[in-house]
C-alpha cells in the first residue's frame, strides 16, 4: 500500500493541504519626471483640458472653463517658471507640476521661514489613467530639489482643504499646513544645495530626457508606419 491508496485523489496527491503560493506583487512602473519646454505647450494644454470638472476645481481652487485653461497655459513663461511632466508610453502627458516663483511678500504664511527674496509655489495635476502610481509625489520631489538647487529655501503650496491628495503629499513631505476657510496653505523649508543635490537633479533629468526621447521616437515611428499603404487600415 502506498500513499496514493491511503489518500485517494489526483495521481500523486497525498491529501496534505499545500497552501497556494501568494500572487506575485505587481511590479510598479518607474515614473520619470522631465522638465518640459515651449515645444510641450500643446501637450500640456491637452492634459489640462482633459481634466474633469472636479479635478480642475482641486487643481486651481475653482472651476476653470476651457478658454481660461487655454489662457493659463498660453501664459506660462518657461524662461521664468519651471514645468515638470510625466509622459506615458503613448507620449501623452499624464502629470504636470508647475513651479512658479514669486516675491515672498506675496505669500501670507511661511514668509517668516525665509530670508530669501523669493519663494516657489507648486501646483500639480495627474490624469485619471495615472492615479495611484506615485506620479504626484514624484513631481513634487522634482520641484523641491530644483528649488533647493536654485537657492530657494521655501516651497509653498495652496490648495482646497478637500484636496486630500495634495494634503497627503504635503504631510508626507513634512510641510507645515495652515487651514482656513476651506483652503489650505503649506510650506516646506529646504536645505541648501550641495554637490549631492546638484548631481541628483542632473541625473534625474538626464534619465528622464532619454525616456522622453525614446517615447517620442516610438510615437513618430508609429505615425510614419500608418502612412504606408495598407498599414493604416
Amino acid at each position: 500500500m502506498n500513499a496514493a491508496d491511503l489518500y485517494p485523489g489526483k495521481p500523486g496527491d497525498t491529501g496534505e493541504h499545500v497552501p497556494a503560493s501568494p500572487p506575485a506583487p505587481k511590479k510598479k512602473s518607474t515614473v520619470f519626471v522631465k522638465e518640459l519646454s515651449e515645444r510641450d505647450r500643446c501637450r500640456i494644454l491637452k492634459h489640462f483640458l482633459e481634466l474633469k470638472e472636479s479635478d480642475r476645481l482641486l487643481r486651481f481652487g475653482t472651476y476653470l472653463p476651457d478658454e481660461m485653461i487655454t489662457k493659463y497655459v498660453e501664459g506660462i513663461d518657461f524662461s521664468r517658471d519651471k514645468v515638470f511632466g510625466v509622459v506615458n508610453s503613448r507620449f501623452k502627458v499624464v502629470g504636470v507640476g508647475h513651479l512658479a516663483f514669486a516675491p515672498r511678500e506675496k505669500v501670507e504664511h511661511g514668509v517668516e521661514a525665509t530670508e530669501k527674496d523669493k519663494v516657489a509655489e507648486f501646483g500639480v495635476s495627474v490624469s485619471d489613467s495615472a492615479r495611484g502610481k506615485g506620479v504626484g509625489s514624484r513631481l513634487f520631489k522634482r520641484g523641491a530639489i530644483h528649488c533647493r538647487n536654485a537657492d530657494v529655501d521655501t516651497l509653498y503650496m495652496h490648495c482646497l482643504s478637500s484636496n486630500q491628495t495634495m494634503i497627503h503629499i504635503a504631510k508626507k513631505a513634512g510641510m507645515e499646513i495652515h487651514r482656513e476657510y476651506g483652503e489650505a496653505d503649506a510650506y516646506l523649508k529646504l536645505l541648501p544645495a550641495d554637490a549631492s543635490s546638484m548631481l541628483k537633479e542632473a541625473m534625474q533629468e538626464q534619465v528622464a530626457s532619454l525616456d522622453y526621447t525614446l517615447k517620442a521616437n516610438k510615437r513618430a515611428a508609429v505615425k510614419w508606419l500608418k502612412t504606408l499603404p495598407g498599414m493604416g487600415d
